[in-house]
């Protein structure tokens, strides 16, 4: 685990519950009963305009699976990323443009989410290009943000593409220059 990467997420939760005050539509979803989360802080009928607030979760997320079936190990600050909280993606701006964090809601999300990475990581080895974990997506179409495994930089990568644009040198660091943003995806 990497206690930068959690230490970084927690502040800009903090900062993204803070706006959210001044905006509550950023922590503001419909109700579905059928995709429980702890996140809910109120409940309603399918379709209702409800309140969710990220949680902190309390366990270090499980990629024994993704590990043993791709014979890697996974980035510790990926790990950690997405070991830190459950939660709606968070709507975030840099210097160069809007990005949406990807979190997950609940543990069916978590599996869903270390499927996305298997069929990525599948990708990039059919193309015999080096591994990378997504974690975000950018406001422009066909563009990612995600962690080269070895190195651990953050790659702006446009799919299919090798990276070619380091953006930071590691995830906390990328983290920390975050801004919350009001912009819906």
């Amino acid at each position: 685990m990497s206690e930068a990467v959690t230490l970084a997420l927690k502040e800009f939760v903090h900062k993204y519950v803070t706006t959210a005050q001044q905006h509550p539509a950023m922590l503001t979803l419909e109700y579905d009963d059928e995709w429980p989360s702890d996140c809910y802080t109120s409940t309603g009928k399918l379709g209702d305009k409800v309140s969710w607030q990220p949680v902190k979760r309390h366990q270090t997320a499980n990629f024994n699976d993704l590990e043993n079936a791709l014979e890697m190990t996974i980035h510790k600050d990926v790990v950690s990323y997405f070991s830190s909280y459950w939660s709606d993606n968070l709507n975030a701006e840099t210097s160069n443009g809007n990005l949406q964090l990807l979190q997950p809601w609940n543990q069916q999300d978590f599996e869903r989410l270390q499927q996305n990475l298997v069929g990525h990581i599948l990708m990039k080895r059919r193309l015999k290009q080096p591994d990378t974990l997504f974690f975000a997506l950018t406001d422009e179409d066909d563009f990612i943000l995600t962690v080269d495994n070895i190195s651990g930089e953050v790659m702006l990568e446009q799919v299919g593409l090798v990276p070619k644009e380091v953006v930071a040198p590691n995830l906390a660091v990328f983290i920390q220059s975050l801004q919350p943003s009001t912009v819906q995806f």
